[in-house]
């Protein structure tokens, strides 16, 4: 089997699997959840893109490596990242701004998702970063759908604002 057989066997099954848990798991648990905490959970895998810069470093990618791709994969994963967690810190505190917050960083992690994917020619060189990749780019991909899911068919709720008990907040639960 070649290099590129071997990435889209493992990205296929990843994906595969993650979306398995997503319908049988996670979306059935999220059900019921306020839209603010159903969103955060679905975000917060996307708070470690930062991963994504390991694609600058010499010594943990195969050389040559295309800078082209390297630097829009690394810099779109960081802008993701940040997006991400600002997103969580605007939906945990109910801002007014985090729904159009949450558009905004879903829309950009998705694109540079979808970029970085369409370069399959990269393949061979991706080095220790193949795990990127094959690993936690499907989780990224089915937790995107996850959100733009809850944005389309809850849009119209708004954050709900969290319950302060003894000094300390929590969000409401529908458990």
């Amino acid at each position: 089997m070649d290099t590129q057989a071997i990435f889209g066997l493992q990205f296929v099954l990843s994906l595969f699997v993650y979306a398995l848990i997503a319908k049988w798991y996670t979306t059935p648990w999220l059900a019921n959840k306020p839209i603010n905490v159903a969103l955060t959970l679905l975000i917060f895998p996307h708070a470690f893109r930062h991963v994504g810069l390991t694609f600058l470093v010499p010594s943990v990618v195969a050389e040559p490596f295309m800078n082209a791709f390297a630097n829009a994969a690394a810099y779109g994963d960081l802008i993701t990242g940040l997006l991400a967690i600002a997103s969580v810190v605007a939906l945990r505190g109910s801002w007014r701004f985090a729904m159009p917050l949450v558009w905004l960083f879903s829309l950009v992690g998705t694109v540079d998702l979808l970029n970085a994917l369409r370069q399959v020619e990269n393949v061979p060189h991706f080095g220790a970063t193949w795990y990127i990749p094959t690993f936690f780019v499907p989780l990224l991909l089915v937790t995107h759908v996850m959100v733009f899911t809850r944005l389309l068919s809850r849009e119209h709720q708004t954050c709900e604002p969290p319950i302060e008990t003894n000094n300390s907040v929590i969000l409401p639960s529908n458990e």
